[in-house]
């Protein structure tokens, strides 16, 4: 959609916005189910990168603890748990700059990717900058999704980040895609954008050829030490409006309400289930922000009515797999999905 065509959608009365993107919802998700998915930080802080949102960064004084790459072991274990407790899609976040073949720590994650693969989830990473032949072993070893945020419009990027350019982000979802693999790609609000570069940000995603299967929305958690750690919370309807812009921007995606949802009503929550939304990451942690407990979660569902995805039963993993030790769902910290 161009931008023209994007305000035009946002400047309407808000119910009728609404009315619109809950048509495109239910002539493209006819079932309304939910899907639950895991976020874990398998690599955490310590990032040279300067994203002005994240505590990973090791340029800014934050209480955030580091720590290197989980062992397969840890990662199988919540990962199996998170089946367990219904997620459909485990993610697997690093703060890392980006990676390269045939190092140690990439050879490590396809070595995880390929364990996690097995256990018949959708497997999602986060690694940051990946190239062409990095992107092709990511698929092959199991990996279904990347996920790459442009964060905001190309213009106000340059506010927020110095240390990659959009272009680079661009550069990533490109090898992803020609790979084979899926994108997952959104962005944040409330890190001193404008209306219009939020826009802008969905006007670029839904240029993607293919469009993303994934559109991730954030909203802000100003983290102390950060340098957006005074920003306002964003406006609930505000973020309605983004959710039900980008259900019609970009009609197939899962939408994903992401970070920021301990700070949102059930109300709010609610408006935007209709809106759209059709994916949460569920747990207890969120990478280094807090979400929603997990129980919590689930009751508000139950109140709404809402059914969430099971497992692919083709995909099912061996009952063996299940019988083994779990960890709670989400078990550690690292950016924003």
């Amino acid at each position: 959609m161009t931008l023209a065509e994007l305000q035009s959608l946002h400047d309407l009365p808000f119910f009728e916005l609404l009315k619109r993107a809950r048509a495109v919802h239910e002539a493209n998700f006819t079932d309304g189910k939910i899907q639950l998915c895991t976020l874990l930080s398998i690599k955490t802080g310590g990032c040279s990168e300067d994203c002005a949102y994240c505590t990973q960064s090791a340029r800014y004084d934050t209480d955030l603890q580091s720590q290197r790459l989980l062992s397969k072991e840890t990662v199988m274990e919540s990962a199996r748990a998170a089946r367990a407790n219904g997620s459909t899609r485990f993610c697997m976040g690093a703060a890392w700059r980006g990676v390269r073949g045939g190092t140690e720590r990439f050879n490590q994650v396809v070595d995880i990717v390929k364990e996690v693969s097995s256990l018949g989830m959708e497997v999602c990473v986060t690694l940051g900058e990946l190239g062409p032949n990095e992107a092709v072993v990511l698929k092959e070893a199991g990996v279904t999704a990347y996920n790459h945020n442009l964060d905001t419009s190309p213009e106000h990027y340059p506010n927020i980040v110095t240390s990659h350019t959009y272009e680079d982000r661009l550069r990533t979802i490109r090898n992803v895609q020609d790979a084979g693999m899926s994108v997952c790609c959104g962005g944040i609000l409330g890190i001193s954008e404008t209306i219009t570069d939020r826009l802008r940000m969905l006007e670029v995603i839904s240029s993607f050829n293919p469009q993303p299967e994934s559109v991730p929305i954030n909203s802000l958690m100003p983290m102390p030490g950060t340098p957006l750690a005074d920003n306002p919370q964003v406006d609930p309807f505000d973020l309605v409006r983004m959710i039900a812009c980008a259900r019609i921007a970009v009609p197939g995606a899962k939408v994903r309400l992401s970070a920021g949802r301990t700070r949102l009503s059930d109300e709010t929550q609610a408006l935007c289930f209709f809106a759209g939304a059709n994916s949460i990451f569920y747990g207890d942690k969120l990478l280094t922000a807090s979400n929603p407990e997990a129980r919590k979660d689930l009751e508000l569902l139950k109140k709404l009515g809402l059914e969430t995805l099971e497992p692919n039963p083709s995909m099912e993993a061996p009952q063996a797999d299940l019988s083994q030790p779990a960890s709670p769902a989400c078990c550690t910290p690292a950016g924003c999905c």
